[in-house]
């Protein structure tokens, strides 16, 4: 079943759950004349700099996750900036609820102008004789099927109003290998090939499809591909020219670029934000 929540903070019980829903349903006639973005793995990091930064460009953003009360937290804190705002519990891996995620956005705003897929999870690292089958599906399948998934309905959406614009999130780990990291690696290799082939099929009907592919950004998962440790993470960060990682803000505002108007023939492509590394 998937839900939209107001306050997840409210839900104690069924009785009040139903309450919420009915009166959503009851809300869901008053269509914004602002243009809509969907935003999948929204509630921290990439995810939520880029809800903010679209909520700065005047958008109506629709967020998704698995954490009904994070949800509920980064919908107050959008309100807030002005922006019309919803939260919508969706598991990316599951097609019913994907479907149902993109239906939802349409019938709060009218359409999808702009869809961010960027739910994914770096797996199990180690070396590739120690993989698991396991750790294989649990990363493809949010990594690739939850792309795949996405586009797929995403773009029957945006078909119906002849525009639309789709960024996937890849990562350097999709355009160069990385040891210790070869499942991670070849799902996002996955991602690249699923947005030039999705930006060659709907590019003559007006859908750009592109991809952002982030060096080390400023979030809990360059803490997990380090380890936690401070001295491994200078290590990997002074092999990039910049000698830095990216603040989640920066790329943000590369996929709210994609996103816009000033980038009207730019399809099909998978633009690295990672200060020089992959121009080496």
């Amino acid at each position: 079943m998937l839900v939209i929540f107001t306050d997840y903070r409210q839900c104690r019980n069924k009785k009040t759950l139903q309450s919420i829903n009915n009166h959503r349903e009851n809300s869901m006639n008053a269509i914004t004349n602002s243009p809509a973005v969907l935003i999948t793995g929204a509630l921290t990091g990439i995810g939520r700099a880029t809800a903010l930064a679209f909520a700065a460009e005047g958008y109506a953003v629709v967020v998704s996750g698995r954490r009904a009360e994070a949800g509920a937290t980064l919908v107050d804190e959008l309100r807030a900036t002005g922006a019309s705002a919803e939260f919508v519990l969706a598991d990316v891996t599951d097609e019913a609820q994907v479907q149902a995620l993109v239906a939802k956005t349409v019938e709060r705003f009218g359409r999808i102008d702009v869809a961010v897929n960027n739910a994914g999870l770096e797996g199990e690292l180690g070396p590739i004789t120690g993989q698991s089958v396991t750790n294989y599906r649990a990363t493809f399948d949010t990594n690739v099927l939850g792309v795949l998934l996405s586009l797929k309905h995403e773009i029957v959406a945006m078909q119906k109003q002849g525009s639309g614009s789709i960024i996937n999130l890849s990562s350097i780990a999709g355009q160069v290998g990385m040891a210790g990291a070869s499942v991670y690696v070849a799902s996002k290799h996955a991602v690249e090939g699923l947005t030039k082939s999705a930006a060659l099929e709907v590019a003559a009907v007006g859908i750009r499809v592109n991809a952002v592919a982030p060096g080390p950004v400023e979030t809990a998962m360059l803490d997990r591909f380090t380890g936690g440790s401070a001295d491994a993470k200078a290590g990997m960060l002074g092999m990039f020219p910049a000698k830095r990682a990216a603040r989640p803000e920066e790329i943000a505002q590369t996929i709210v670029f994609l996103a816009s108007n000033k980038a009207q023939y730019l399809t099909g492509q998978c633009i690295a934000v990672d200060g020089g590394y992959t121009a080496q």
